[in-house]
């Protein structure tokens, strides 16, 4: 399984920006491999992010291992904070 990582690379928002770095630095200095999938690029990829998160509003980032729904930037931030970021991200 791979750690997918749904973001957007087009946005207003800076704190959506920052958000996805944090989540790539971290994932990159614990070399943890993993991939992008960016919603602005395609409305399938949207789509499909929101009904594997299982929320119709869901905004990006949000973090997968496969088909399998870990979390979004809040629970990421709090498995870090927790010393569980492999459990979050089902390794």
């Amino acid at each position: 399984m791979t750690v997918t990582v749904y973001m957007a690379s087009v946005s207003g928002s800076l704190e959506l920006k920052k958000n996805q770095e944090r989540i790539f630095s971290i994932l990159t200095s614990k070399k943890i491999p993993f991939k992008t999938v960016d919603i602005t690029q395609n409305t399938d990829d949207k789509d499909l992010m929101r009904k594997m998160a299982g929320n119709a509003k869901a905004l990006p980032p949000q973090i997968f291992n496969g088909d399998v729904y870990c979390g979004d930037f809040a629970a990421f931030e709090n498995a870090i904070e927790m010393e569980q970021l492999e459990k979050f991200l089902k390794l």
